[in-house]
C-alpha cells in the first residue's frame, strides 16, 4: 500500500470577477504514488500547482475531481485518520504568541489526543536545536527558531508521513543542515518523506524520487539518479565580466558573474573554449563537470514549453 497516493487529482478554481472569464486549471489530472519510506521530491516553477496539490492532500482545500489518500485513508471520506497520519510544516510561520516552546508542543499533542509524550518533545527538542528555548515564549524567539517549532509542531504526534512544504525557505545554514540531519534520521526510521522546494541541490541530495509539476500537470517523475542520467553531460563553468560570443550565449546559463554552458561530447568542450580565445574571454576558475538537478530542471521545463508552442 502506498504512504500517499494521487488519482487523477485535478483543481479548478473560479476566476474572482463574474463575466464569462474561464476558470483557472490548478492542477490537472495529477497521478502518482508515493511508496512508504521513499524521500520523495516535488518539484516545478511558481505557479505550478505545488502549494494546491499539499493543501488538497492536508484537507484544506477540495479537489474538483480525483482521490488522494494517506496510508490507505480517504483525505475527504476518511478525513481524521488521514490527518492523524500526516505531519505538515507549512511555508507561513504561523504560532501562538502566548505560550512557551513546550507548551505550544505539549497542547499541539492534545489536538491528535496524544498523552505523556514527555520524552518525545524532549527529543524533538533536542534533535532540532531548541532545548534551550524549550521554556522561551514564541515571541521571543528569531525566525528560523519559530520554523524550528514549526517541525517540532509537525512531528509531535509521529505521523508516518512528514509533508514540508519549503521547510528551509529563508533560513540560515546551521538550522537546514539541524533539520535534515533530524529528518533524515526519521527517514531511516521508516517515515515517509515528502519535500517541496526551491533549493534543487536540497532536493538532489536527499530525494531518492522526484516528481516536477508545471501547469498542473506531472511532466517528469523518476528516480533523481535516472533524471540525472537521462540528461547527462559535460557543464563548463567558470567566471567571466566580458560578453560571451554568439555562439556560446545560445547554449549558456548567466548567474551574475558564473557562467554554465553545457556541452555534449569533448570535441564541444574545446570548440566552446576556442571560441571564448577568439573573443577575447579569458574564463576565472574554470571547471569542467557534470550536469547536475538544476540543469535537468531547466531542461526539462524548456522541452515542455517547446511540446505546448508545437
Amino acid at each position: 500500500m502506498p504512504a500517499v497516493s494521487f488519482l487523477d487529482v485535478s483543481k479548478s478554481f473560479l476566476p474572482p470577477r463574474k463575466g464569462g472569464r474561464e476558470p483557472v486549471q490548478a492542477l490537472d489530472g495529477v497521478r502518482f504514488d508515493i511508496e512508504a519510506g521513499e524521500f520523495f521530491g516535488l518539484l516545478g516553477p511558481n505557479g505550478a500547482g505545488k502549494t494546491t496539490l499539499i493543501s488538497i492532500l492536508a484537507g484544506l482545500t477540495r479537489a474538483t475531481s480525483g482521490r488522494v489518500t494517506v496510508m490507505g485513508h480517504d483525505v475527504v471520506d476518511d478525513f481524521a485518520a488521514a490527518r492523524h497520519a500526516l505531519g505538515i510544516v507549512p511555508q507561513e510561520l504561523v504560532f501562538d504568541p502566548f505560550f512557551s516552546v513546550r507548551e505550544t508542543l505539549v497542547f499541539q499533542s492534545g489536538y491528535f489526543g496524544v498523552r505523556d509524550n514527555a520524552a518525545w518533545i524532549d527529543e524533538l527538542l533536542e534533535g532540532l536545536g531548541l532545548a534551550d528555548k524549550a521554556n522561551a515564549n514564541m515571541r521571543q524567539l528569531s525566525g528560523g527558531m519559530k520554523r524550528r517549532v514549526l517541525v517540532a509542531q509537525a512531528l509531535v504526534h509521529r505521523p508516518p508521513v512528514i509533508v514540508l512544504d519549503e521547510p528551509t525557505a529563508g533560513v540560515d545554514v546551521e538550522l537546514r543542515q539541524t533539520l535534515w540531519k533530524f529528518i533524515g534520521q526519521l527517514n531511516k526510521r521508516g517515515h515517509t518523506v515528502l519535500l517541496t522546494t526551491h533549493y534543487l541541490e536540497e532536493a538532489e541530495a536527499l530525494c531518492g524520487r522526484i516528481a516536477m509539476l508545471k501547469r498542473g500537470r506531472v511532466v517528469a517523475l523518476d528516480r533523481t539518479s535516472a533524471l540525472l542520467a537521462g540528461t547527462a553531460s559535460t557543464m563548463l563553468r567558470f567566471k567571466t565580466d566580458a560578453a560571451l560570443p554568439a555562439a556560446v550565449a545560445e547554449r549558456a546559463r548567466v548567474t551574475g558573474r558564473i557562467v554554465q554552458v553545457k556541452a555534449r561530447d569533448a570535441a564541444e568542450v574545446e570548440s566552446t573554449l576556442a571560441a571564448l580565445r577568439l573573443a577575447g574571454v579569458a574564463p576565472e576558475d574554470l571547471e569542467i563537470g557534470r550536469a547536475d538537478l538544476e540543469d535537468v530542471f531547466l531542461d526539462i521545463m524548456k522541452a515542455d514549453s517547446a511540446r505546448e508552442a508545437a
